[in-house]
């Protein structure tokens, strides 16, 4: 009992957010933001993971690489598109009396990618590389959707560089600490006021959901989208969560007596969505044993068989080709040889 007292008091009574000059790095004119490194690190977990898990079910790291050359520039675009015209639209396209401030649009370093936009436009991304690969989409995102929560485990901690999207105040013992000085503080509030780190939040629940995926996927082997069906359910419930305690600007939209933030009610609606899914893929996969990996027409084996023919058909034109000025030769010898006398006939 006393070494547990020592270490609570050993503890923090707070989280601390980094010092400002620590949310970038500056070398000679080239600015490196942490935001940006936190990012980048989620997409290399979550291609190392999905690598992994795609090569298990047939696949291999040439096809990754080529739906992921889609997936990723379609994902931040869709999450940057999402932040501007969901999140905050009157502050960066001027909406009413408020100024514009269209340059900070392509700003993606100073934060504000919405990752339901991410998922939305990464999943066109990510079908115009499944076809050109010649996997099936469903098959790819159900080996993906693990990585990819662990990738925005990752990214939620650049919120924490960036002191922004942190919940209401708190006086539990982990409450986040933000700089007075910060343009994200409230305005009204004690400097000294904590404040629930969604951040975190969201983060460990991320790695929880990656981590129980998994697991339904080893236990039930989940095909055909429906690991996909329970990202969303499982994604949709702790955002819920985590907006109700958020303090950032977002549009309020009251339906009936309920008044929640616009991103409370997508989340909402991506469970709702989710479970409608899972249960009607489930009910399609009763009774059915096939897994397939491969588009039809794209199987390894059928397109061997196509590679085979297809070398016959010009092995088979080839030898045509060369057969013809042989024979030509012939024929043509064979009329010298009727047509001119020898030399003793002469």
């Amino acid at each position: 009992m006393a070494l547990a007292a020592q270490l609570a008091l050993a503890l923090p009574a707070s989280i601390p957010s980094p010092l400002p000059e620590f949310s970038k790095i500056s070398i000679g004119p080239l600015t490196i933001h942490a935001y940006a490194l936190c990012i980048l690190a989620g997409i290399l977990i979550a291609l190392w993971l999905t690598n992994k898990r795609l090569t298990a079910r047939g696949g291999n790291s040439d096809m990754l690489w080529d739906i992921a050359i889609w997936t990723i520039p379609f994902g931040i675009i869709g999450g940057r598109l999402y932040h501007v015209l969901i999140t905050d639209p009157m502050y960066y396209l001027g909406i009413g009396e408020q100024q514009a401030h269209l340059a900070e649009i392509p700003q993606i370093w100073l934060g504000g990618l919405g990752i339901m936009g991410a998922v939305s436009l990464g999943a066109l991304g990510a079908w115009i590389g499944c076809r050109k690969s010649g996997i099936r989409l469903s098959a790819f995102v159900d080996a993906a959707v693990p990585g990819l929560l662990l990738a925005q485990a990752a990214g939620r901690w650049g919120n924490w560089f960036n002191q922004e999207l942190f919940g209401a105040p708190t006086t539990l013992p982990w409450g986040l600490e933000i700089d007075p000085s910060s343009y994200n503080f409230p305005a009204g509030l004690p400097a000294d006021t904590l404040f629930h780190p969604t951040f975190l939040y969201e983060s460990l629940w991320n790695i929880l959901g990656a981590i129980v995926l998994i697991g339904l996927d080893k236990k039930f082997k989940l095909r055909r989208g429906a690991l996909f069906c329970c990202y969303m359910i499982w994604y949709g419930i702790g955002r819920t969560f985590t907006e109700s305690l958020r303090l950032d600007p977002a549009e309020i939209i009251a339906i009936g007596p309920l008044a929640l933030r616009v991103h409370q009610w997508l989340a909402i609606g991506i469970v709702i969505a989710g479970v409608i899914a899972l249960v009607f893929v489930l009910g399609k996969l009763r009774g059915q044993q096939a897994d397939p990996f491969y588009l039809p027409g794209k199987e390894p084996a059928v397109l061997a068989a196509a590679a085979e023919a297809t070398e016959a058909t010009e092995a088979g034109k080839a030898s045509k080709v060369g057969e013809a000025p042989a024979s030509n030769a012939s024929e043509k010898t064979q009329a010298r040889s009727t047509s001119e006398p020898d030399a003793e006939g002469n």
